[in-house]
C-alpha cells in the first residue's frame, strides 16, 4: 500500500514540474518551440485546456495553471482516500 502511495506522489509531482516547467518556458517563446517545448505542449496544454474554458485571463494574467495545480493536488488527495477504503 506504501508503494502504491508513493508511485501516485511521484506521478502526481512529475506532472505538476512539468505544469510549471511549460509556465515557464512560456516567457521564453523560443524554448516553447524547441522539442521539450512541444513535447510539454504535447501532455500539459489538453489539462490545462480545460480551465481556459472555465477561468478566463485577467489581462495579461492567466490564473488556469495555478487552478489546475490545485484540482491536481485535489485528486491525487481523493485518488488515495478511495485506496484506502478499498484497501
Amino acid at each position: 500500500m506504501a508503494l502504491l502511495f508513493y508511485i501516485i506522489n511521484i506521478a502526481f509531482s512529475i506532472y505538476t514540474y512539468m505544469i510549471i516547467g511549460y509556465i515557464l518556458m512560456s516567457w521564453i517563446p523560443s524554448l516553447q518551440q524547441s522539442a521539450i517545448g512541444q513535447f510539454l505542449a504535447t501532455l500539459v496544454e489538453p489539462y490545462l485546456s480545460i480551465f481556459r474554458k472555465i477561468i478566463p485571463p485577467i489581462g495579461m494574467i492567466d490564473l488556469s495553471p495555478i487552478i489546475a495545480i490545485i484540482a491536481l493536488n485535489f485528486a491525487s488527495f481523493g485518488i488515495k482516500q478511495v485506496l484506502l477504503w478499498i484497501f
